[in-house]
């Protein structure tokens, strides 16, 4: 977990990253008041530090073939440490997963898929999830629409 203090900067390029990481140093540079290459020495470090984890491209479902999303609500046998870790090896490995949520609550894990369509998401329950040893139920819930915030807040920031 990154622990490095962040100061006013490090937060402008934390944001303007998050809202167009497309951003090339230059105009990064620009917009947070510093030389190109002082931007740049700071976005590797917060990069080395693990603030920064990536830079990802948003994708239309529909150009890869998605026609359907969901969340599959699951629920283990038991809450061994093994048991975990061995579900979420399994899920992260499934290619109709984007997101996996370890949760508190009725259901141990919420586990986002895309998939083809409802025969698609029929199978991937019933010979992903159900045929596991660790789980004991499973509840699925279809996503009608989806979208998702572009900034992280930084309660770090001055003032928050």
């Amino acid at each position: 977990m990154p622990n490095m203090e962040l100061d006013r900067i490090d937060c402008e390029l934390i944001e303007h990253l998050q809202n167009d990481a497309r951003l090339s140093n230059k105009e990064l540079a620009s917009a947070v008041g510093l030389a190109p290459s002082s931007c740049l020495a700071r976005v590797q470090r917060l990069r080395s530090e693990g603030v920064l984890k990536g830079a990802h491209a948003e994708v239309d479902p529909d150009a890869l073939g998605v026609g359907l999303q969901a969340l599959i609500a699951v629920q283990l046998r038991q809450h061994s440490r093994a048991q975990v870790k061995a579900f979420w090896k399994h899920v992260l490995g499934l290619p109709e997963v984007l997101t996996v949520f370890h949760v508190a609550g009725t259901h141990d894990f919420q586990v986002h898929v895309a998939v083809r369509d409802a025969h698609h998401l029929r199978d991937l329950a019933l010979d992903a999830f159900t045929t596991r040893p660790e789980v004991a139920h499973i509840q699925t819930s279809l996503i009608f629409e989806c979208a998702k915030g572009k900034v992280m807040p930084n309660y770090r920031a001055a003032g928050r």
